[in-house]
């Protein structure tokens, strides 16, 4: 049987002109979407924490120090992320200065690399039709738009992850079997392992291991696909910094190491753990709207597999790289095969969180845009009405959630006291409700739409457009009350407290720990827990000068020689003190405070 790849049959020479002719312009329309998604108002929020304070600073300090070795966080090795994500942070600081957005600029840069990573190869694979379904479906999702927005470690993650195990499909199975693809199977590892450790090559092991096994293919790998040098490539690129690491640090690297790996699996870290449930919900709401094609996409590949199987059309194990034709639906096999090893992994992991999928939405979004473009060519597709009830019925919950969040809010805000200080003086205004809204229009046109045979292509486009109007009111209505009355305030001291305090003087941050403090103070400080106010005590009879930063509502439980520290500034429900005063005082200082919404 001769394979197409692109899972159609032959068109003709009109069609594929036309086919040719719209590429261009879909590539620039959804590059250009996701440079607005992705980049617009990247740093006008502040740094949230703990991961994005931890990593804003790990990445300033490489910068401030000149050590690209080892990373530290507030002057202490850091030993929770690999290297490479501080080189990118490092890189971005020397180009844009130290800020929000260079501290973001690396996830949002790799977050458009991944979208047109997507639309090259499922065009190549699958035609430019499915092609702009798929990297559209990766875009417009909740997920990769938050993590793509954000300075973590997961958007250059799944960039490297995504290229490995695109690498190994078109090197081993791709139009033309141009195999020296494969060595980016083994390139991409090394980076994803250098980005977050061992998971950047368990998430294309696991994907690649599973679909080798079920499609008989382990021989024909082990003959065409590189392992050896594969293997020497992947340990000459990503083991030197370790070991140069377990050389500097020694056991103490070692142990901590093991405990961010193996720890995390056999172990719940930071109180985030949760049921073997988890990630079905999160998967429900995180690649929304498009989850409520996956289940049915998932069995339609499964279902293709198992007949293959039953009929005896699976390859015997000694087929030839050249000779091998394999089925038209072998890459819905493959992404299958992705999405089920990485959830079964993720979900027997005992630290539980929901960015830790990411790895999964590439696979997820062919796996549905396959679906998708037989869901518009066959009314007759298995499970299409199932599908567009469960697209709207999630549409409606989140609906349902976000116009809940105000009285909600309202009736459980004291006990974000900690977090907020002035949780019960804030309202969340028009927002949530805005929200709710794009959601309720946008799932009632979806059943519209969607129920009719000659309209339901307008479903993709309404699906993504309300997801992008969410997006946007989110950032435009909502985040810029979080940032002005919860993120911002003690940041702004932080900074302030920076820029007054000399190398021999000290800052100390009481309370909930917020890493991104350290970020804005550019400078060390002292870190001391809610009930540890004891180990205050000995910093405050040490000439200098010294600066403590808080909640206001918690300065009585200071020790008793702070008494007579004057409060320098305030800032919504946080306060600085310190035992001399400001040397510089900054200009919002003595400004009026901004008036709170609802009051």
């Amino acid at each position: 049987m001769e394979l197409h790849m692109n899972g159609q049959q032959p068109s003709s020479q009109t069609s594929a002109q036309a086919d040719r002719s719209i590429q261009p312009l879909a590539l620039i329309l959804l590059l250009a979407l996701a440079a607005v998604l992705f980049f617009v108002g990247l740093g006008s929020l502040g740094l949230t924490d703990r991961d994005e304070g931890r990593n804003a600073e790990a990445g300033r300090e490489m910068y401030e120090t000149g050590n690209y070795i080892s990373p530290t966080f507030n002057y202490e090795p850091r030993f929770a992320k690999p290297v490479f994500i501080y080189w990118l942070m490092s890189l971005s600081y020397h180009v844009f200065g130290v800020s929000e957005f260079a501290a973001r600029f690396p996830s949002a840069l790799f977050g458009v690399g991944l979208i047109l990573l997507q639309y090259l190869f499922l065009t190549r694979c699958r035609g430019p039709v499915v092609g702009l379904f798929g990297a559209a479906m990766l875009l417009l999702n909740l997920e990769i738009i938050g993590l793509s927005r954000m300075a973590l470690t997961d958007s250059v993650l799944i960039f490297f992850t995504t290229l490995s195990l695109y690498g190994f499909w078109l090197g081993l199975y791709g139009e033309g079997r141009e195999r020296h693809y494969l060595w980016f199977f083994y390139i991409g590892m090394a980076l994803a392992t250098l980005t977050k450790g061992p998971i950047g090559f368990l998430i294309p092991m696991l994907a690649v291991g599973l679909h080798l096994w079920l499609t008989r293919s382990w021989g024909l790998f082990w003959r065409h696909g590189f392992p050896i040098p594969g293997l020497l490539l992947f340990l000459l690129l990503a083991l030197p910094w370790y070991l140069i690491m377990l050389n500097i640090h020694g056991q103490r690297y070692t142990t901590s190491a093991q405990g961010d790996t193996i720890g995390r699996f056999f172990g719940t870290m930071e109180g985030h753990g949760g049921t073997l449930v988890f990630y079905l919900p999160v998967f429900l709401l995180g690649f929304f709207p498009w989850s409520g094609l996956l289940p049915f996409a998932w069995y339609q590949a499964y279902r293709s597999w198992r007949d293959s199987k039953r009929s005896g059309a699976l390859p015997p194990s000694q087929t030839s790289v050249l000779d091998i034709h394999p089925s038209p639906h072998a890459l819905e096999w493959f992404t299958a095969a992705w999405v089920l090893g990485g959830l079964v992994f993720f979900s027997l992991s005992s630290t539980r969180l929901p960015h830790y999928i990411g790895p999964l939405f590439p696979a997820a979004a062919i796996l549905t845009a396959s679906y998708w473009n037989r869901c518009v060519t066959d009314q007759a597709t298995p499970g299409l009405r199932a599908a567009i009830h469960t697209i709207t019925a999630v549409g409606c919950i989140l609906a349902l959630a976000f116009a809940s969040l105000p009285p909600l809010y309202a009736k459980f805000a004291g006990k974000l006291i900690d977090e907020f200080p002035l949780a019960g003086q804030v309202t969340l205004g028009p927002g949530p409700y805005t929200v709710a809204s794009i959601f309720l229009v946008g799932m009632g046109l979806i059943a519209y739409f969607g129920f009719s045979e000659t309209r339901r292509p307008a479903v993709f486009w309404v699906a993504g457009g309300s997801l992008a109007l969410v997006v946007l009111a989110t950032t435009q209505l909502i985040f810029p009350l979080v940032h002005h009355f919860v993120i911002e305030p003690p940041q702004q001291l932080a900074e302030v407290a920076g820029v007054n305090l000399g190398p021999n003087d000290r800052l100390i941050l009481y309370g909930q720990p917020r890493p991104s403090l350290v970020f804005y103070a550019k400078r060390n400080a002292i870190v001391v827990p809610k009930n540890e106010e004891a180990n205050i005590k000995p910093y405050l009879t040490q000439p200098g000068r010294t600066m403590i930063l808080l909640p206001a509502a918690l300065r009585n439980r200071l020790p008793f020689e702070t008494m007579d520290y004057p409060v320098l500034l305030e800032r919504y429900g946080y306060i600085l003190l310190a035992n001399q005063s400001l040397i510089h005082v900054p200009e919002e200082a003595e400004q009026p405070p901004v008036r709170i919404p609802g009051h």
